[in-house]
């Protein structure tokens, strides 16, 4: 029997930018995208500093230190909607729950700051694994990354 994967939430540090930008990377490839689709993205995925100092940026650590997985939080100029910006696990760790465990901090700080909805732009990989987590699909958007290309905009009332 394997041991289960121990793993902590904390909040993100300016630090962790680099391996951040990394895990995003490969857990989007890991949908099957090309390497030119990917190089389309590199902008919209890489870790800005601002990410880290102004909305809610948490990440998922190993015992060992490996960053596993993260998710962003933003909040709406309105003060009661939040828009879930990033959201990606590693793709050697997908299936252990840590999207769970993510989420549940995620949840935990909309609750915090009074939040009534939060919003999301998924890729349609991802928009099963939303729908579990408790978005629904309201219809489509541009993506920021290819032209011509629209993603599922996703919500969810909390």
């Amino acid at each position: 029997m394997t041991r289960p994967l121990a793993y902590t939430i904390r909040r993100a540090e300016l630090s962790d930018r680099d391996a951040l930008t990394d895990l995003c990377m490969r857990s989007k490839q890991s949908n099957g995208y090309d390497d030119a689709f990917m190089a389309m993205c590199t902008g919209e995925l890489r870790v800005r500093d601002s990410w880290i100092l102004d909305d809610d940026f948490w990440l998922a650590e190993t015992e060992e230190g490996a960053l596993v997985g993260c998710i962003r939080l933003s909040t709406g100029t309105d003060g009661v909607t939040g828009e879930l910006e990033t959201c990606f696990v590693d793709p050697d760790r997908q299936g252990q729950r840590i999207g769970q465990r993510l989420f549940d901090a995620l949840h935990g700080r909309a609750r915090d700051l009074g939040l009534t909805r939060i919003g999301l732009d998924a890729d349609p990989f991802a928009e099963p694994f939303y729908a579990r987590m408790g978005f629904e699909t309201v219809g489509r958007t541009p993506s920021g990354s290819i032209p011509g290309r629209t993603l599922p905009r996703m919500q969810m009332a909390l």
